[in-house]
């Protein structure tokens, strides 16, 4: 089952080539059982000499790629604070187009489970998202209500993915390729309508789906609502690869993808909340 996140989704791609359910076999030593079919052809060739991937390396390697998200984007936070807010803008758009060509390279380019391509992407991200909360924060609102608005957004992008891995665990929300496939196709209609918004306020100056207005509001709770959503397809795809004893350095990958869809989610959060601050 493909995610809806690129990134998932080039992980497990390449685990579904090969026989059926060969290789398995080769698991057994790691106690690797029930492993879902077709995830076993790569896999169980590889197994004998790199260990299998656990929830711990999950856990370790997002939580080190988040880390360097944070430092960068409080560093790129202050440059534009006590430096210069110019150069600061220069670093968010170069993270911006260097976490974009990141991401496309780790998902078309067959580098999933690359450490030096998360980080890579961490740095760059983290600068975009510093920069991100000065130019929403500093443009929208003043004084204290500036940080209580970014540590909002952190809280509630940090209560969504609690709530969203609840919902997995307890099964209140199954993962089904219907489920997938209709989450993907929301996700690319949103994608195509901001890239038409981008293209319309370039010529013409008009920013419908992000000026604040009313229809703004709707577009961002709808983006809100399909990240949430995909943290189940991101945690399906990790409990799969989990289960089938993909390699370990997969941790990476999973890592970047859980990465890609917190950044989008604390984003559109931090945004919505912009539109309601505004002095």
């Amino acid at each position: 089952m493909r995610s809806s996140n690129p990134v998932m989704s080039s992980l497990t791609s390449n685990v579904g080539r090969g026989q059926q359910g060969a290789g398995y076999g080769n698991y057994a030593g790691y106690g690797v059982q029930d492993a879902p079919a077709g995830y076993g052809g790569q896999y169980g060739e590889i197994a004998a000499n790199e260990r299998p991937m656990t929830v711990d390396d999950v856990v370790t390697k997002t939580g080190i790629t988040l880390a360097i998200i944070i430092a960068m984007a409080v560093v790129n936070f202050f440059v534009a604070l006590f430096v210069n807010p110019g150069l600061s803008m220069m670093l968010t758009l170069v993270g911006g187009i260097g976490g974009f060509i990141t991401v496309l390279v780790a998902a078309f380019g067959k580098k999933w489970g690359s450490a030096a391509v998360t980080l890579i992407y961490a740095v760059f991200e983290g600068l975009f998202v510093g920069g991100f909360s000065f130019l929403f924060t500093g443009v929208s609102v003043s004084g204290a209500s500036a940080y209580a608005m970014i540590g909002q957004a952190i809280l509630g992008t940090v209560g969504v993915f609690i709530g969203m891995l609840f919902v997995y665990k307890t099964g209140a929300v199954r993962v089904t390729p219907k489920f997938t496939k209709i989450l993907t196709g929301a996700i690319i209609g949103v994608v195509v309508m901001a890239l038409g918004n981008f293209m319309l306020a370039m010529f013409t100056g008009a920013n419908p789906l992000r000026d604040g207005g009313p229809l703004a509001i709707v577009f961002s709770l709808v983006c809100i609502v399909l990240a949430a959503l995909s943290f189940l397809t991101d945690f399906d795809q990790a409990d799969r690869l989990i289960r089938a004893g993909a390699p370990a350095k997969n941790a990476w990958g999973v890592a970047l993808g859980l990465a890609v869809t917190l950044v989008w989610l604390y984003t559109e959060i931090l945004r919505l909340l912009s539109y309601f601050q505004r002095n």
